[in-house]
């Protein structure tokens, strides 16, 4: 049985999976987040301009229609959390990923667009739940589940999402022409990299060994809804229900205002295409860095890092001067959320039962960030429509600020620890210097794959 340390995380976990198996799996599930995220970028990019432009929503409607996607991912992700701890290793949610975003441009197409010009709510309604469960609370299922194998097979999982984020890149280089053609190319696009999906993803060889299967079989509803009685938890959710769900909100018409800089809405489409490839090809390179970062300063030190820079972003956007100011403080995003990133998976796997970290993740983080999203998009997309832009991001930057303060004081300390959440040697707890746990995994260097 592992050692819990004095966290609740998993001391003596046995020690990672090398050689080929790892290899395989490293390569098949970065190749499967590289078209997930490609799929992502090519559904979601410009889901705001689409439905301000094509489909002729306002400010409000459009906050509207966001709140419902993330009402419905509230609905999900405490599922794809249970699910997820319960299945372990095995690769049902990925699978079920892979077929929902097969299905994309068929939905976009031929069912979200007819029910939104029809009815505002309706369409809402079903496109929620159609976004929610592929993209919003989907994407945070797959993280936790790529998470999850490369501590077991040895591989940091940053290695494996910087594909993820190449993939996105890759699609916005070119989304905002395509766009201007036709959006429906972009979701259809979308539709071949989820076909794609499943053979890769069939193709891994991912084997649980006696004590992860052991340990999954133990979770129950009831244990894994017992994470919400922990004050540990809560004081968690101060930095992910205040300064990421406002960041989040900030960041889901900024495409509109970064369009508006331009002479035509066609040219400022086609110049955040390039602006977001550019961003999300740094993002992979700091997502490289960013273990390494977080191993120096320990997962706390890292997450108030990353929020930091957010809320210089939110405050930076509000007084950039023209697309060429807006456009360096947008590259911010390709700092944080790298080490964001990490820094959540270091805190939650040493802070917390290593069997429920996939409820923590998806009901701590994807469940907070929908709960907060859902209340704040309407509110914060008619506050666009009555002070504009500008100010609301200085309101929002404030509101931000506040709750960065107080999670300064409610998250917990946090070690320099290995990839999977594991004290270092000179900060392991006393009781696991003593324990006879196996010796833990040194850290991977940046670069290193395997």
């Amino acid at each position: 049985m592992a050692f819990v340390g004095q966290s609740g995380a998993a001391i003596g976990a046995p020690a990672p999976l090398g050689g080929n198996a790892a290899k395989r799996n490293y390569i098949l599930l970065s190749a499967f987040l590289f078209l997930f995220f490609f799929a992502q970028a090519g559904a979601m990019s410009f889901l705001a301009i689409w439905l301000k432009g094509p489909i002729g929503l306002s400010g409000a409607q459009v906050g509207t229609v966001f709140s419902a996607n993330f009402i419905a991912a509230m609905v999900c992700q405490p599922l794809y959390g249970y699910f997820s701890d319960r299945f372990g290793l095995k690769r049902h949610v990925p699978l079920f990923l892979g077929i929902m975003v097969l299905l994309c441009g068929f939905f976009f197409a031929f069912v979200y667009a007819p029910l939104l010009q029809v009815s505002v709510l309706l369409g809402a309604a079903v496109g929620g739940l159609y976004l929610g469960l592929t993209f919003v609370a989907g994407s945070f299922a797959l993280e936790s589940y790529v998470d999850r194998v490369g501590r077991r097979y040895g591989f940091e999982y940053s290695r494996a999402r910087l594909w993820g984020s190449l993939g996105f890149a890759t699609a916005a280089l070119f989304s905002g022409q395509l766009y201007n053609i036709d959006p429906r190319i972009n979701f259809f696009l979308a539709s071949a990299a989820g076909l794609l999906c499943l053979p890769l993803i069939l193709a891994a060889r991912i084997a649980p060994d006696a004590g992860e299967e052991e340990a999954t079989a133990t979770v129950t509803p009831r244990g894994a809804l017992s994470v919400l009685g922990q004050a540990q938890f809560w004081r968690f959710m101060v930095l992910i229900l205040g300064v990421t769900n406002l960041y989040l909100v900030f960041d889901q018409q900024f495409p509109v205002y970064f369009a508006s800089m331009f002479e035509t809405p066609e040219r400022g489409n086609e110049m955040f295409g390039y602006l977001n490839s550019a961003q999300i090809f740094v993002e992979a390179v700091m997502l490289i860095i960013a273990p390494w970062v977080v191993m120096k300063t320990g997962a706390k030190n890292g997450l108030m890092l990353a929020t930091a820079i957010m809320i210089v972003r939110i405050g930076g956007s509000a007084v950039a001067d023209g697309p060429l100011a807006i456009s360096v403080v947008k590259m911010l995003h390709s700092l944080e959320l790298p080490v964001l990133i990490v820094s959540i998976f270091r805190y939650i796997a040493y802070h917390f039962d290593a069997r429920f970290a996939s409820t923590v993740y998806l009901v701590g983080v994807s469940f907070g960030h929908s709960l907060g999203l859902a209340v704040l998009s309407p509110i914060v997309g008619r506050g666009y429509d009555l002070f504009g832009y500008q100010t609301t991001y200085l309101m929002i930057a404030g509101g931000a600020l506040v709750f960065w303060i107080a999670s300064w004081f409610a998250l917990s300390h946090t070690p320099r620890t290995d990839m999977a959440g594991r004290p270092l040697e000179s900060a392991r707890p006393a009781a696991a210097q003593t324990s006879g746990a196996p010796p833990l995994t040194p850290e991977l260097a940046p670069g290193q794959v395997v």
